[in-house]
């Protein structure tokens, strides 16, 4: 069976190069230019793996990656960047990416790192889904129908706890999903936000609820 990769690139000869290239190399393929666009599409016609730059013009490729796990999307995700310091990749694997590619890339490693995602995979279990619904161009959370505007540091830590449904998630693991690398950050702080963030939720009609984790960190469910 074909698997179909879509591609969230916004530049167009390179992402009409790699479009073209993993159609060569027997995948489906289809693409997008900004992060709006892939949600639509992934909405529509589904994917089996994506391929997103990270440098979006409409937005932070992270975010999109995080906009998809929040809607239960696990299919694997390989992020393309021009950033290659550690802190910039391990910011990529917080936001719920699956590898990372440098710019610029020898295609064949791309094909490589595609077909050892998707054999990955096919044996990993699926998560459950979390009934929220991202929006990394506009920002906002919504959820039975109605949405509410988010601040980017919420957004990401929403995104994270929605990523992980049912999982606990640590102080430290939420400092790392929504600060830089690097960022020292108070319990008060996490708190306020988390406190934020409840309070947006209950406005949202069926919304799950972020539970403490008395001693830990917090929980979406």
């Amino acid at each position: 069976m074909t698997s179909l990769v879509h591609v969230v690139e916004d530049d167009e000869d390179l992402r009409g190069l790699i479009l073209r290239g993993l159609a060569e190399e027997g995948f489906g393929v289809s693409g997008s230019e900004g992060a709006e666009t892939a949600l639509r599409t992934h909405a529509e016609r589904g994917a089996d793996a994506f391929v997103i730059d990270i440098g979006l013009e409409d937005s932070d490729g992270r975010d999109l990656c995080q906009a998809l796990r929040a809607q239960g999307v696990r299919v694997p995700v390989l992020f393309l960047t021009a950033l290659d310091a550690t802190p910039d990749r391990i910011s990529g694997f917080r936001a719920g990416g699956d590898d990372y590619l440098t710019k610029p890339f020898d295609f064949s490693e791309l094909v490589a790192r595609l077909h050892a995602l998707l054999r990955r995979a096919e044996s990993d279990p699926l998560g459950d889904p979390s009934p929220l619904h991202l929006d990394p161009t506009h920002m906002t959370v919504g959820c039975g129908g109605a949405t509410v505007p988010l601040t980017q540091t919420e957004y990401r830590i929403l995104g994270a706890l929605a990523g992980r449904p049912g999982q606990t998630l640590r102080r430290l693991e939420i400092v790392g999903a929504a600060w830089p690398p690097g960022a020292i950050v108070s319990e008060n702080t996490i708190d306020a936000y988390i406190a934020r963030l409840r309070r947006k939720l209950r406005v949202l009609p069926a919304a799950p609820e972020i539970v403490t984790a008395r001693g830990v960190g917090y929980v979406l469910r």
